[in-house]
């Protein structure tokens, strides 16, 4: 599954850059999470901009699934092509305050 996994990942990384939907801002696919039955995919993704850019994105992607869905079945040739549901993923984000925060503790020379 984790090689199941990487591969929706890449694919799905690669169209992205290529929809046109200008609702579709920055958008990173930080990992996806495959049923063991192929049906159905959560997508993480991690989104630059604020919360309003965020929900604005992820409509975008909601929108395109069916164009993204297509592309995978074509690319990677699987038995069952798996539904697609993006999810925002806030780690990313996390971790940016967190390097922020530890910034801001550390002495300047």
């Amino acid at each position: 599954m984790r090689r199941v996994n990487e591969a929706v990942r890449q694919v799905l990384s690669e169209a992205l850059g290529e929809l046109k939907d200008p609702r579709i801002g920055f958008v990173t696919v930080t990992g996806v999470d495959t049923s063991s039955d192929l049906r159905e995919a959560k997508v993480f993704v991690s989104v630059l901009g604020s919360e309003k850019h965020r929900a604005r994105t992820l409509e975008g992607l909601a929108a395109a699934h069916g164009v993204l869905q297509a592309r995978l079945g074509r690319e990677l040739k699987m038995k069952r092509t798996p539904q697609l549901a993006f999810e925002y993923d806030p780690t990313v984000e996390r971790g940016v305050r967190m390097s922020q925060l530890i910034d801001e503790l550390t002495p300047e020379d």
